[in-house]
């Protein structure tokens, strides 16, 4: 073919030992203030808005990949997952089951519970970071303390977080009579001696665009509550408060979920507890820094384009994304897209261990579409475990692995892959993943397309003038894009997913760092609006598969930088292997936990 006409091979016909990586350069220009102002003006103006979009797709290599490229395969408009052989070492949960009776049971997998050293001294032997929801439990049940009293430790560190100057809200909404409502009821069951699960009385966030009744979901917006009031809870946010979660209130984010950062002028931008000058990460930036900040064991967050992960490495948390459709996503404001999922955010693995056996569960719909395997947790106390671990192979695409901001990123996170070889015996193993660009591209076509098709009717009835700038300027290029844009891209994902479940024939679990940079500043000027697309490419690095694709992912903090940052190793696993990949994830927790530090914000609510 002759011109500017470029052919891709048919992907079967691939030579993926023969493809070479492509690091991203990518041209976009940081902006704030009246240069942002301008140019959004310049983007939403129907004259000038075309030219300067196409100006932009071209110059990052967009319409070359999208428009003038023969992509032969068919397109894959959802993730469509290969059968699956069943995990080992697992437990089953039954996903028709009461979430209830979920969560006991995965309780039993967990290792046994030792509060020695816990609650009576500091025991240099017994190291620990945050508390865990064993640790309330067993305070709850013997009566060192009450859900009433720690929910007066969180009250206080709400209200302090909030009064800091310049403010930095974590939640949006909270209501302190509601919490102690919450907590009372709580507080009853144990002197009574019925308290409903391992969850009971345990404090979770709920990220804004999920909902909590009687909470509105304002998505981060100023409006959104007006047009979509809340009647009831979202169907996972039922199975917990069936567990007998506290819920504390509506955790801030970036607005609509449209960026990476965590900046939202709406609100004020939450800042990172291990340094209050740096981004959280988002678009779940709240529950990331209730979470590392010690004010709640959980949160809820959604996570379509790293959302989960991205915040909990770089606030020094896990965070599990899990596959997609796994969980329903039934009172979700994003519950229509092909890439977002609804998953936990958690001090410790164990505690999303539990978390995730309470929350798990497909719409009907999804089990005929997606055909999952069976909700399974792993068996951690099984005399199998370390056979199992001795047996994964961990895939490391090493070209792609170190390319990072800096490369004390990387090296701690290969430090970790070898504790794990050492100790356990696992295999590490070179994979090649080919165009990963193309990937970037089209999950950005996919999911700014799906996002602007769920948001256009309020954009262009006017109350695109009540969302941030930086909210307006990636909608104009988000609407952009047109239907063959679209499905060119989701030609790509049939691509993308032949060469993800070729290297998964090889190995169990792909290794990267969950971003190619620690927590980013905040510069002053950025508070009243801030676009820096090159900044979220840098934070988007590694995390695009398990979206795009579906794939499972968690991450785990195993270091941190010279500036006492942490950094996160992401671990994505086979399509419904959450079980495996927390048993890894476990293990790697376990290993570098001398290697973390608690932030330097941080509220003890159950010692205080």
């Amino acid at each position: 073919m002759g011109g500017k006409v470029k052919a891709m091979a048919p992907v079967e016909e691939v030579d993926i030992a023969a493809a070479r990586y492509e690091p991203l350069v990518l041209r976009a220009p940081r902006l704030t203030g009246f240069p942002l102002r301008a140019f959004v003006w310049l983007l939403e103006s129907p004259l000038l808005g075309p030219i300067v979009t196409s100006v932009l797709k071209k110059h990052n290599n967009m319409t070359q990949m999208l428009q003038h490229t023969v992509i032969p395969d068919r397109p894959m408009f959802f993730p469509e997952f290969p059968p699956q052989e069943p995990e080992q070492g697992v437990v089953t949960l039954g996903e028709d089951r009461d979430p209830v009776e979920r969560v006991e049971e995965a309780l039993q997998c967990l290792t046994p519970y030792d509060p020695s050293g816990r609650f009576t001294s500091s025991d240099e032997k017994n190291p620990f970071l945050y508390w865990k929801i064993r640790d309330f439990a067993h305070a709850y049940r013997s009566g060192i303390t009450t859900p009433s009293a720690v929910a007066e430790h969180v009250i206080a560190g709400v209200e302090e977080w909030n009064n800091k100057k310049p403010p930095m809200p974590m939640l949006i909404y909270f209501d302190a009579h509601d919490l102690r409502k919450q907590a009372d009821a709580s507080t009853k069951r144990f002197e009574q001696g019925s308290p409903i699960s391992v969850l009971d009385g345990i404090f979770f966030a709920i990220k804004d665009d999920i909902d909590c009744f009687p909470y509105p979901s304002k998505s981060g917006t100023t409006f959104f509550d007006k047009i979509r009031p809340v009647e009831k809870d979202a169907v996972l946010v039922a199975r917990l408060r069936k567990c007998g979660v506290i819920f504390i209130g509506k955790a801030n984010m970036h607005e609509l979920g449209i960026g990476v950062t965590g900046n939202n002028p709406n609100y004020g931008t939450v800042r990172n507890p291990h340094s209050i000058n740096r981004y959280t990460g988002a678009s779940s930036s709240g529950p990331a820094a209730l979470v590392s900040s010690g004010l709640c064991s959980a949160a809820i967050g959604t996570d379509a384009g790293g959302s989960v992960r991205i915040p909990s490495s770089l606030c020094g948390i896990i965070g599990l994304k899990t596959t997609f459709g796994r969980t329903n996503m039934t009172g979700v404001l994003c519950d229509c897209g092909t890439a977002e999922v609804a998953s936990p955010l958690t001090a410790s693995v164990e505690d999303s261990v539990l978390v995730y056996s309470a929350l798990a569960g497909c719409r009907p719909m999804d089990k005929l579409t997606l055909r999952p395997l069976p909700l399974c947790v792993p068996n951690l106390v099984s005399s199998e475990n370390n056979d199992i671990l001795q047996s994964v192979k961990v895939g490391k695409y090493t070209e792609w692995f170190h390319d990072v901001s800096d490369i004390e990123i990387s090296n701690t996170c290969e430090d970790a892959l070898s504790l794990l070889r050492n100790t356990f015996g696992c295999q590490i193993e070179e994979i090649i993943l080919p165009e990963l660009l193309e990937m970037r591209t089209a999950h950005l076509v996919t999911i700014g397309s799906e996002g602007f098709c769920q948001l256009n009717a309020h954009y262009q009835e006017g109350r695109r003038t009540e969302m941030t700038l930086d909210t307006r300027g990636s909608l104009a290029l988000f609407g952009s894009f047109t239907s063959a844009d679209y499905v060119a891209s989701q030609r790509l994902r049939r691509r993308m997913m032949y060469y993800h479940m070729e290297a998964f024939r090889k190995v169990d679990v792909i290794a990267t760092p969950t971003t190619g940079i620690t927590a980013p500043r905040i510069p002053p000027s950025a508070l009243k609006g801030e676009s820096d697309y090159i900044v979220s490419a840098k934070l988007m690095q590694f995390i695009v598969a398990g979206n795009f694709l579906g794939f499972p992912a968690i991450t785990v903090p195993v270091g941190h930088d010279k500036q006492g940052l942490p950094i996160g190793l992401q671990l994505i696993g086979r399509p419904w292997g959450e079980a495996s990949l927390l048993r890894v994830a476990s293990a790697v927790e376990e290993l570098c936990l001398k290697r973390r530090n608690r932030p330097s914000t941080f509220y003890d609510i159950l010692k205080a």
